[in-house]
């Protein structure tokens, strides 16, 4: 297998960036760190370790000196589970799993798993199970069906399902075939525009550099959050109608500003379109297309602001029939052959058993983070506008391919590890949360301004 260096010199190459700077990097440990087949702790140190080395290449090319980058196997792991080990005034801050979200056995003896933490979703499952909000309802009513329907049934009513296959399965899919086909960090040009220096040499390496963020739940919240670490202002721009959680929206918000616009209204897109205009990155978590039919897609956004670079998540990738499903990290786990592989080297094959932690989630989030500073990198030096994809499907097939760890769910699960948190005074009170994992020598990772509440802050640049 190859050794996490490797791994991140994969990721590194094949964004075209420059591989003197590999040197500069080290990744110390290994799996396991975390009970788990899967070589978590090497994909964690491969995801952040390659952001860290990107932003301190970025300082470098400002005119800051060469630094050393080092990612540590635990603290990565601790960063790629940090929503498990935040905690505000001293507890978790409430559940984020909703009552009758999880796996369930259909009538054909097959598994899926339903989300429903948002209220949408968990009152439309309810109306297609034609069940009570009651876990034991929900399993009668799933008894009745064989898993393959509810699955499609699901996605025609617009609503997260998935059911459990085997690693083969999937492969042999056809949407698994598709995603097979995408590289795992896949940057496009997509308009022409002169180049664009780099900002000033300043103490940290992304300052000057703004991104505005249009997501929610983990992924695309963690690409803005270790984008504003090293010191890029950051957006977040979310609708006051649409549903989030709380736990994830503190977590995630470290150093950013958090603004609402409602897209369906033309003043709340006249907000976005100064927002852009001011803008070197635009990053998005809905699905493929949804924010075009609001005038934001990639190319309206390059004609709006030549040079911006444009990062989109995706459930299942831009290929293939299912692209334009919905889909969180739990269900393509599910889907993908996570769940089933985990519970066979568990030796309960049949079982569902999901990874310890939402691995899908966080390495999406590096991989969009690393695919921008390369876009920005491409940008300085030949000049255009740049669109970056990235799937879950396409990262957790980039997890497994890493390899597997024998006797790796027999590792011990670490516990709150007080060495790699970090306290401050936030609006929603005292928070400990996990010190971002990458040590630059030079210029450290810090965020400068505690979570806001959605919201907090007028849509304009100061």
């Amino acid at each position: 297998m190859e050794t996490p260096h490797q791994v991140l010199s994969g990721l590194w190459r094949g964004v075209g960036l420059a591989p003197e700077a590999l040197a500069r990097v080290t990744l110390a440990g290994g799996d396991p760190v975390l009970p788990s087949s899967f070589r978590l702790a090497t994909a964690a140190m491969a995801g952040i370790g390659a952001v860290g080395l990107a932003a301190a290449e970025i300082h470098r090319r400002r005119g800051g000196p060469a630094q050393g980058v080092t990612v540590e196997a635990g603290h990565a792991l601790a960063e790629f589970r940090s929503e498990q080990l935040m905690r505000v005034d001293g507890a978790p801050l409430g559940d984020p799993w909703d009552a009758i979200a999880g796996a369930y056995r259909c009538g054909d003896g097959r598994w899926v798993r339903i989300h429903t933490n948002f209220p949408h979703h968990r009152d439309g499952f309810l109306r297609l199970l034609g069940a009570e909000y009651d876990r034991p309802a929900v399993a009668r009513a799933l008894e009745g069906w064989e898993a393959p329907g509810l699955e499609d049934a699901a996605a025609a009513a617009g609503l997260p399902a998935a059911m459990m296959r085997s690693s083969e399965e999937w492969d042999a899919h056809p949407q698994g075939r598709a995603v097979a086909a995408l590289p795992v960090i896949e940057i496009t040009r997509i308009g022409d525009a002169p180049p664009e220096p780099l900002p000033r040499l300043a103490d940290r390496p992304l300052a000057g550099l703004r991104a505005v963020e249009l997501t929610r739940i983990i992924a695309g919240p963690v690409c803005g959050r270790v984008l504003a670490a090293h010191g890029a202002e950051v957006m977040l721009v979310t609708g006051p109608h649409l549903p989030s959680i709380p736990s994830l929206v503190v977590d995630t918000g470290r150093g950013k500003r958090s603004t609402a616009l409602d897209l369906r209204d033309e003043s709340g897109r006249a907000a976005l379109r100064g927002l852009v205009g001011g803008a070197d990155l635009f990053i998005q978590g809905y699905r493929p297309g949804a924010l075009a039919t609001r005038g934001f897609g990639p190319e309206a956004l390059a004609a709006l602001r030549p040079g911006i670079i444009c990062v989109s998540l995706s459930a299942y990738g831009r290929l293939g029939s299912w692209a334009g499903r919905r889909g969180f990290d739990s269900l393509v786990q599910t889907a993908s052959g996570f769940n089933e592989a985990e519970a066979e080297a568990a030796g309960a094959p049949g079982q569902p058993k999901p990874l310890p932690c939402q691995a899908l989630d966080h390495g999406a989030g590096y991989l969009m983070a690393l695919g921008a500073l390369a876009a920005l990198t491409r940008r300085a030096e030949e000049g255009g506008s740049w669109h970056v994809q990235i799937s879950l499907a396409r990262t957790g097939l980039w997890i497994r391919g890493l390899g597997r760890v024998p006797g790796g769910l027999a590792a011990p699960a670490p516990g709150l590890e007080p060495g790699l948190m970090e306290d401050a005074a936030t609006p929603f009170g005292r928070l400990s949360s996990v010190r971002h994992a990458a040590l630059l020598e030079r210029t450290p990772a810090r965020w400068t301004s505690p979570p806001l509440p959605l919201g907090s802050d007028p849509p304009r640049w100061p």
